[in-house]
């Protein structure tokens, strides 16, 4: 991250704006995948904010994200038929209607994210390990038996919204907001947190309070993906959210390295082209996902893409 973070924040939405621009020029296919790895880098680095420099260990992430994709698809299909009638609205007006979904989906997610955090983040380790993939699968079972929702069928017909640019935009806010949460003087509680829990309490941080605040920045984040990915997929169901979801984010952020915004962002790309790359034998994916953990483990615990210039140390 340059010196002045805002810089690169607004530089980045310039680059959105142009791809966008140009994106009738690109291949469909190419920008599909691109708009993949974008999704998929808003998880990984909002859960790096919890798993890497809160040192936590959440299994619930795609549950926030499914919240935020119901949520936000809920709010175009019921507001674009009224607002805009059968002829649609200018993109304008869209544009608007959509970021006001993803941010309904993104609070709403992060509220589920408070109400999991406040009784489960005094737990550590593996026990709030369960209780986060606990929450995740009592949202996909919720989702499941919710008939207005599409239940098990899940639901169909939403607004193709999603677009490049916004995929890009928001790939770009969430890191601004995480790398500048972390790099700042309220931010090295999160780190103190991560390195020493009991030390950080003898010397007054209130760990639980950190804790709690980036589990809800970390869902309210996923929710923007899911929403993302709901008006890019025009189509979710509650399995596309299940425990296997949770274990590919933890992954990337595993692979990219704990605490390692740079290495995070490498390994979300890494693992969005490989399923791609490895189309022919998809079926093996998860096998591969596996080996490349155990290997992983083996040869670099502190993560494959852990590089210095992506390191924010206390």
């Amino acid at each position: 991250m340059p010196p002045k973070p805002h810089l690169f924040l607004l530089g980045a939405l310039l680059v959105a704006f142009g791809v966008q621009h140009y994106s009738d020029s690109f291949n469909p296919y190419y920008l599909d995948v691109l708009t993949g790895i974008g999704i998929n880098i808003i998880l990984a680095v909002s859960l790096n904010l919890v798993n890497g420099y809160t040192g936590q260990f959440s299994l619930g992430h795609a549950g926030f994200m499914s919240v935020g994709a119901y949520l936000s698809a809920a709010v175009t299909m019921y507001c674009a038929p009224r607002w805009f009638g059968e002829d649609g609205g200018t993109a304008l007006q869209e544009g608007g209607l959509f970021l006001m979904a993803l941010i309904a989906g993104g609070l709403s997610a992060a509220f589920a994210g408070l109400l999991v955090g406040v009784p489960s983040l005094r737990l550590k380790g593996d026990y709030l390990a369960l209780v986060t993939l606990g929450f995740g699968e009592i949202i996909r079972v919720t989702f499941q038996n919710v008939e207005s929702l599409g239940g098990a069928l899940g639901l169909n017909g939403i607004p193709p919204y999603t677009t490049i640019f916004w995929v890009l935009a928001f790939v770009a806010v969430t890191i601004f907001v995480v790398t500048c949460i972390v790099k700042s003087t309220y931010g090295r509680g999160f780190l103190a947190t991560r390195d020493d829990e009991i030390a950080s309490e003898a010397v007054g941080l209130n760990t639980t309070r950190y804790k709690i605040v980036a589990f809800v920045i970390g869902a309210f984040f996923a929710g923007i993906a899911g929403g993302l990915y709901g008006h890019f997929k025009l189509t979710i169901t509650p399995t596309g959210f299940d425990f296997t979801k949770s274990i590919e984010i933890v992954v990337m952020v595993i692979l990219g390295g704990m605490g390692n915004t740079l290495g995070v962002i490498l390994a979300a790309i890494l693992l969005t082209l490989l399923p791609e790359v490895l189309r022919p034998i998809a079926e093996y994916r998860m096998v591969l996902y596996s080996f490349l953990l155990i290997v992983l483990m083996l040869a670099r615990p502190q993560g494959l893409f852990n590089f210095k210039l992506g390191k924010i140390k206390a």
